[in-house]
């Protein structure tokens, strides 16, 4: 079993990585962020959307919104997240190295840095590949990473996450193979009792990001260091690579 697979790591440590604070911050991103303002009826995958912290708002601001994720501990989260909040949301069990819904969408998102997981490169670009054909023409995909750059400048030594609940969870991070993937231990204690997780995922530049974008078909592609839409430069916080799928030409094939 790959780690993306364990929903048992999902249920263990969603708390660290889907706070409540996470869940009221991106509420505020998804209101205020120029990067996320779509005309009204607007077609919405948030592809890997673990808890849902971002369909409620997207669902508020007037999209129609799906979920995807392929671990049921964070859908069932999701659901009751949606139906506290009062909105309509479609929500999918899935795995987005085989999710395609030909021409189905306006956006594509794939946020908290969900990109990146598979051990063959040619299967991450191929999540690309089928983001691409899930896009309507003209429409976009905005994949949110913990870019090469931005990573090199904050990582260092152990990081402690205390939960409101006395439980406490270690954060451990170590580059690999010269820059190009991150592995990441957490070390989880509740009741003075150990649980331990690894996750490992590839590592891109914004240079590479895009590149992956081109490959997979996207046109006018734009990196971004924050969802304020701030650049991509040394004071970035995030790495966001948005492309778009491009209209048919005349002949009827994609630019």
């Amino acid at each position: 079993m790959h780690w993306y697979e364990d929903d048992g790591f999902w249920s263990d440590f969603s708390e660290t990585m889907f706070s409540e604070r996470r869940r009221t911050e991106t509420a505020g991103v998804v209101v205020g962020s120029p990067l996320l303002a779509f005309p009204a009826g607007s077609r919405v995958l948030d592809l890997c959307c673990g808890p849902g912290l971002y369909l409620v708002p997207l669902a508020r601001r007037g999209y129609v919104v799906t979920g995807v994720d392929l671990s049921p501990a964070m859908l069932k989260r999701a659901r009751a997240a949606c139906e506290e909040a009062g909105v309509e949301v479609r929500l999918a069990q899935a795995d987005m190295l085989t999710h395609v819904e030909p021409e189905s969408y306006d956006v594509v998102l794939n946020v908290f840095t969900s990109f990146g997981y598979f051990d063959d490169p040619r299967n991450n670009e191929r999540v690309l590949r089928n983001a691409h054909d899930s896009l309507k023409p003209g429409g976009q995909l905005l994949v949110d990473v913990m870019g090469k750059e931005v990573l090199a400048g904050w990582i260092g030594r152990p990081k402690l996450v205390e939960l409101d609940d006395g439980a406490y969870v270690v954060q451990r991070d170590t580059v690999l193979d010269s820059w190009t993937r991150l592995r990441t231990d957490w070390t989880l204690v509740r009741d003075e009792v150990a649980r331990e997780a690894s996750i490992t995922s590839f590592l891109y530049s914004a240079a590479e990001l895009r590149a992956l974008f081109e490959a997979a078909g996207f046109t006018d592609m734009r990196c971004y260091g924050d969802f304020d839409g701030a650049p991509y430069d040394n004071h970035a916080q995030r790495l966001i690579v948005r492309g778009i799928r491009p209209e048919p030409s005349a002949g009827g094939r994609e630019l």
